[in-house]
């Protein structure tokens, strides 16, 4: 079990549209309005698509973000407990996406909260930027508590040696959207986040329509490695850039 030194200290409970994030995935044709990254559909237009993502465009508190102008907290304690011997891996259209069984927990003992790991999946390039700096990847953990609360961990990739985790998760990369494979891949803390894990926490939102507020993000300061080959080939699938632009601070506190 590992452990991290420092983390959030607040969650918020946030609307049932961010149960659709932890669902296998987010559909066009399964009755939400289509969203791109580019063109008409793109970003900048996503609140204008459908009212359910009025949030896109009126939200105060949206992500990601430039983590920057931070302060210091004293923050509790955190549990990594990620245990799961297969993955069920989805091409949702917008994202590679692994859904997780039953049993992986992010816990803050010196509160009692508990949040279990649904899924995890990728951007590329990073959604999160650190004193304007963009990284090649981007992972987010999407863990949510018995009152649907969702505590998102985001973990940043820098171009260097081949990440065995993802040649692994690769090797099965399902090519059309929709399309499913369930492979048994070990999935650990210790093999999926970085040895050091000090890290940034804000209050946002989901990064992708409908762009529901409440979530507590945690991002790692420390990136781990992917190589560059790894990131295009997560690159040529998607098909684009799979990264919504940062968003205003507005008036939230970063802590460090």
């Amino acid at each position: 079990m590992q452990i991290i030194s420092r983390c959030v200290v607040t969650v918020s409970l946030i609307s049932g549209f961010a149960l659709m994030m932890l669902s296998p995935a987010i559909l066009a044709g399964d009755g939400a309005a289509h969203w791109s990254y580019e063109g008409e559909e793109g970003p900048e237009h996503w609140g204008e698509l459908s009212e359910d993502y009025i949030m896109c465009s009126m939200g105060r508190n949206q992500s990601p973000i430039d983590l920057s102008r931070v302060v210091d907290a004293e923050l509790p304690e955190l549990e990594f407990e990620y245990y799961s011997a297969t993955v069920d891996e989805i091409n949702n259209g917008h994202t590679i996406q692994q859904n997780i069984k039953p049993g992986s927990f992010l816990r803050i003992p010196s509160t009692g909260a508990s949040f279990e790991l649904k899924q995890f999946h990728f951007h590329s390039p990073s959604e999160h930027t650190v004193n304007g700096k963009y990284f090649a990847m981007e992972m987010h953990f999407v863990h949510a508590d018995e009152d649907g609360s969702l505590a998102v961990v985001g973990v940043l990739f820098e171009e260097g040696d081949a990440n065995p985790v993802l040649s692994k998760l690769w090797s099965f990369m399902p090519e059309n959207p929709g399309e499913s494979n369930q492979q048994p891949v070990g999935i650990e803390e210790t093999n999926l986040l970085p040895p050091t894990r000090d890290y940034f926490t804000y209050g946002g939102s989901l990064t992708t329509p409908p762009c529901s507020e409440g979530v507590t993000w945690i991002v790692l300061k420390s990136p781990i490695e992917a190589s560059a080959e790894q990131v295009d080939i997560f690159k040529k699938r998607m098909g684009a850039a799979t990264n919504r632009p940062v968003q205003p601070h507005n008036a939230r506190l970063i802590l460090d």
